[in-house]
């Protein structure tokens, strides 16, 4: 939506009627947040393997403050580093 002007009462059809908001919560939308709520825009690709891969050669596990030895705590909700 940047650098176009906004079509308001079209957003406002969309979400008032189409996504059966209310007023209040349209309103606390941003245009990035309407747009993604209306099935727009997320343009971003998901996470592929070999992009995990590269992260996971980069950021190894056992590396740095989390590494072995770190003392673990138990929350009742699982184990938290």
């Amino acid at each position: 939506m940047s650098g176009a002007r906004v079509n308001w009462p079209a957003l406002m059809r969309a979400g008032l009627r189409g996504l059966n908001l209310r007023p209040a919560e349209f309103w606390a939308l941003t245009p990035a947040e309407l747009e993604l709520m209306l099935g727009r825009g997320g343009t971003v690709a998901p996470l592929a393997r070999a992009r995990l891969e590269t992260l996971l050669a980069a950021y190894p596990d056992g590396v740095g403050e989390g590494g072995p030895g770190r003392k673990r705590k138990e929350t009742g909700h699982g184990t938290v580093g």
